[in-house]
């Protein structure tokens, strides 16, 4: 089965869909699945817009809506994660996953879904600590604060997909694990991104959560993206028993969506041929939704998970065999997902500019009807019972939470992570980045309105299918040798490549505010937009 893995979309479907096509039509290759590692941009109308973390400036609508008003439809089966650009009022209503446009599907805060057999899981959002151990209380309209902190990771969800047990075959997420650039061409890396050495070299480069998850549920390919540039690596797991087997699990990270860049790749992975087209339920993976309901928080309230500390009546919340016979009994053994996608939002209309219109917390009932098939809680339902009762964003303080909350998880244990964000500060908090480097000189593209005066060219763009180059092999010690041939058994080894263009590099940003020569530090979630000032300014 061939599957396509995209980096950060930012809203370009039509250009995401029409290289797949151009793919099909030059090559005679076409997938059967597109996975998309976040910052999708599901944006519907002017108020998800409003609800997306980026200057006001460079929020344009893109082209999602027309797949969600129907105008169109993705040409293959489409399963995304979210990011730390989206309109996450949208995606907030589908905690559990859901259809976001028909034949798209988002995986939910965390999830796992099977397609012709393999088991494909995800977490949506980046890792911020000081949000790390809160409950996902946040809902529109935010303020400067709940815009971030709703996209970032929490340790519920972390929790939930370490109760897993059975193979992950493929595993998504935004930002890298922590440390996988050991495992990768590292000189490569720090050649293409400098401002990366810092983090490197002090390990602090990526997520500790999906690092965490990575050591658990060992799956044989792991896609992320988020930093905007290639990366692959090869990490060789080590066995918890004697009689466990070995496994490897193969990295990738994706470049962002973008004429002339390698944002595409195609992967040939085996699959069960007696499974069926549609994408379905994980029944284990509905089993420890079932298991894990009653640590679901909607507070700001900081508290860990359960673990064998001796706090804790109970700690292991994985699925047991009869529980996952029990899933499957309940939907009598056909676990295919429903194709219910609805419209919860009017859809943007470029005749007809709403520009003042105020985002609304909304309950999907797509999310209603997976509750009440499961018996699990609506996040958004409860978030709303919080506020009916007087409380501020989700803080309610009725007694029975805090008592069930004092019998599952206790916020007065100590993180299980550092809280200190020092070590992240020039990457992870939304995400700050150095203007020094080039790389991310024409994302401008990214942020310009469909229109008929600017119709995609990706005959010109785009070349041909070619073998994975040297700068993509990888090993621990920078060497080219015994990877490369892991890389290419895996099947990771065709890419869209795209032709380079004569592009100016960013402008170097000396002296600070005081005079003093230096580097610029800016917010990644302004910088990454801001190629288009730095090239009319030059």
């Amino acid at each position: 089965m061939k599957v396509a893995v995209a980096g950060c979309c930012h809203g370009a479907l039509d250009k995401m869909y029409e290289t797949l096509e151009l793919l099909q039509r030059r090559h005679n290759v076409r997938p059967d699945l597109l996975l998309c590692c976040g910052d999708f941009q599901a944006v519907r109308n002017e108020a998800d817009l409003r609800c997306m973390a980026v200057p006001a400036k460079y929020r344009h609508m893109q082209t999602f809506y027309r797949y969600y008003s129907g105008e169109k439809k993705a040409p293959v089966l489409t399963v995304f994660i979210g990011g730390n650009h989206e309109a996450s009022n949208h995606l907030q209503e589908l905690p559990y996953g859901g259809w976001v446009a028909p034949n798209i599907y988002y995986l939910g805060y965390a999830g796992v879904v099977r397609f012709r057999g393999l088991r494909i899981g995800g977490i949506s959002g980046i890792f911020k600590s000081h949000d790390y151990r809160k409950g996902h209380f946040e809902c529109p309209p935010y303020n400067q604060q709940t815009i971030r902190s709703a996209y970032h990771v929490r340790n519920i969800e972390v929790f939930k997909l370490k109760q897993l047990k059975r193979p992950i075959d493929i595993f998504m997420s935004h930002d890298w694990p922590r440390s996988i650039y050991h495992y990768g061409n590292k000189k490569q890396l720090l050649k293409m991104k400098s401002f990366f050495r810092q983090e490197v070299e002090s390990n602090t480069l990526g997520s500790p959560a999906a690092s965490e998850l990575l050591q658990h549920l060992k799956p044989t390919y792991w896609f992320s993206a988020h930093l905007h540039v290639k990366f692959a690596a090869f990490m060789q797991h080590q066995a918890n028993s004697k009689e466990e087997l070995p496994k490897a699990t193969k990295f990738l990270a994706l470049d962002k969506c973008l004429p002339h860049r390698d944002f595409l790749q195609i992967i040939d992975i085996e699959h069960d041929p007696s499974a069926g087209d549609s994408l379905e339920y994980d029944a284990e993976w509905i089993a420890v939704l079932k298991a894990t309901n009653s640590l679901v928080n909607v507070t700001q309230s900081s508290w860990n998970m359960p673990e064998n500390n001796g706090l804790h009546a109970k700690w292991d919340y994985s699925a047991t065999e009869e529980a996952i016979k029990e899933v499957l009994e309940e939907l009598n053994h056909n676990l295919k997902i429903p194709c219910n996608f609805t419209l919860t939002a009017a859809c943007y209309d470029p005749s007809k500019p709403q520009k003042q219109v105020v985002p609304v917390h909304t309950i999907n009932p797509q999310t209603t009807e997976f509750c009440a098939q499961f018996g699990l809680t609506d996040i958004n339902d409860r978030i709303q019972q919080a506020k009916e009762e007087g409380s501020v964003r989700g803080e309610c303080e009725d007694e029975e939470e805090e008592e069930e909350m004092d019998s599952t998880g206790s916020a007065e244990e100590p993180s299980e992570y550092n809280t200190d964000n020092s070590g992240l500060s020039s990457i992870n908090p939304d995400e700050i980045m150095l203007d020094e480097e080039g790389g991310d000189e024409d994302l401008s593209t990214c942020s310009v309105d469909p229109s008929p005066d600017h119709p995609p060219e990706f005959s010109a763009s785009f070349s041909d299918i070619r073998i994975m180059p040297d700068s993509m092999a990888v090993s621990s010690d920078d060497t080219m040798d015994s990877t490369n041939e892991e890389l290419e058994k895996s099947g990771v080894s065709k890419l869209v490549e795209e032709k380079s263009l004569n592009e100016r590099p960013l402008k170097r940003i000396s002296g600070d505010e005081n005079g003093n020569s230096g580097i610029k530090i800016k917010r990644r979630n302004q910088a990454i937009y801001a190629a288009e000032d730095e090239d009319k300014t030059e």
